[in-house]
């Protein structure tokens, strides 16, 4: 009597491994450009936001659809991890050429895929090698639920991130560079910048009152339009972004929706400067996505509130 707790085994010659290994890379990534045409035209007719189902589901499912073809092939850990690999690769061209996710987009998002398709293809082993067809299919009615749920799903996570600087100069010097300033010439050192992420470059505004529009320029030429709405000189700045950039790395992915400035007399000659940043999030899993955007949001800050700094202080070149 055979035992069920094990695949039967084929030739494991390097043959039949070769084709394993490429029938699971052919099999999972179809499985993947399948789902991402469709995800596509949902998105393209507006029922659908980035979320859990390409980041989270899609990646697992091609992990369990690669451990599928892989199922009669006995593998080391080493040969699952270097064949698990081999499938996240071309995933990335799915991600990139279908679903027009940009270079900096699938450096943040490469190492969730990753993870989530490690852990789809040791589900599948499991599942493949315990054959109880009932539980499996309970496993699929969960995830394709969870598809529709995503799909119908809004995805609209508000962060919130503040930064902090004291500055050795008076709110008065302060305050004409927290409403607009020149060119930021200083060599930027977070890595996102050096890369090619858009990054603060200047700032202009056609008035100095509330009602006023202030345009945020970045480094590729893009502006973020804004409405100042609070506009207290010497310690109050309040803007709504009015219109966002036509940036695809941004679009889709996160709504920026308002910034504040704070400016504190800390009574010795030194003014606190308080930035606030407020965007809405569209793509899940909240949590990890968070992660980048507020890294994102703290460097811009640090960007605009050291030229600032150095404007207000005099030590700018």
């Amino acid at each position: 009597m055979n035992d069920l707790t094990t695949p039967d085994l084929h030739d494991s010659t390097p043959a039949s491994r070769r084709r394993a290994f490429l029938t699971g890379v052919l099999f999972s990534n179809l499985m993947a450009v399948t789902i991402a045409c469709t995800i596509l035209l949902l998105r393209d007719l507006g029922r659908f936001d980035m979320g859990g189902t390409v980041f989270i589901l899609l990646p697992t499912l091609m992990g369990v659809a690669a451990a599928y073809s892989w199922r009669r092939t006995k593998l080391t850990e080493w040969q699952v991890w270097k064949w698990t690999t081999g499938v996240f690769l071309p995933a990335l061209a799915v991600f990139s050429v279908i679903l027009k996710e940009g270079a900096l987009c699938l450096l943040m998002v490469s190492p969730l895929i990753i993870a989530m398709m490690f852990l789809g293809v040791y589900i599948g082993r499991w599942l493949f090698r315990v054959r109880r067809p009932r539980m499996n299919l309970s496993l699929a009615t969960v995830a394709l639920l969870m598809f529709v749920a995503d799909f119908t799903s809004p995805h609209d996570h508000q962060s919130l991130v503040t930064d902090s600087l004291i500055i050795h100069a008076s709110p008065s010097a302060v305050w004409p560079h927290v409403v607009a300033f020149p060119e930021i010439k200083e060599r930027p050192s977070y890595l996102f910048f050096k890369v090619g992420l858009p990054m603060p470059a200047s700032v202009t505004v056609d008035g100095y009152k509330a009602g006023a529009v202030r345009k945020s320029i970045f480094s590729n030429g893009l502006a973020v339009e804004e409405v100042m709405t609070v506009f207290e000189p010497g310690r109050h700045l309040v803007f709504d972004v009015s219109r966002q950039p036509n940036d695809p790395e941004i679009m889709g992915h996160v709504t920026m929706q308002r910034g504040e400035f704070i400016l504190t007399d800390n009574g010795n000659g030194t003014t606190t400067m308080t930035v606030n940043s407020w965007y809405l999030l569209h793509t899940y899993p909240a949590w990890y996505f968070d992660l980048w955007a507020g890294s994102i949001a703290r460097n811009v800050h640090l960007r605009v509130m050291e030229h600032i700094r150095d404007l207000s202080e005099g030590t700018t070149m």
